[in-house]
Order: C-alpha cells, then structure tokens, then sequence
C-alpha cells in the first residue's frame, strides 16, 4: 500500500543535503500500532519527505480508525 510520489525521486532534493531523494519502505506508529509505506528519503542525512496527500491520506485514515476504536 505505497503511496505516490507526486514526482519521479529524483526530482526531489534534500534541503539539508542537496542530494537526490530515493524511495524506501518506512515504518510508522500510532498509539501502538504500526503501518508501512515507501517514502522519499534522503540516502545521506536519513532525512524524510511526507508529502500532503499521505499525511492528509493514509495517515489520517489510519489515525481516525485507531482513535475510533
């Protein structure tokens, strides 16, 4: 369940780093509960892109379900 980068990888740039972003799975939690989907990553600092749509998109989903729970 990836979600989509809005551009190739690498179009995107670190802004600490100036190097290319590269697409990796990442894991993420949640009042206990862990989900993973592929992010833009910067190979030199570790340093992560969150774009809109997945912290408005998949992110929110995942929190909402949780929190209804």
């Amino acid at each position: 369940m990836g979600e989509k980068m809005p551009s190739a990888p690498g179009k995107l740039t670190c802004g600490l780093c100036g190097v290319p972003l590269e697409l990796i799975k990442a894991q993420f939690g949640y009042l206990g509960h862990k989900f993973h989907t592929e992010v833009p990553r910067c190979p030199k600092c570790g340093q992560v892109f969150i774009s809109e749509e997945l912290a408005r998109g998949r992110m929110a989903e995942v929190e909402t379900l949780l929190e209804d729970k």
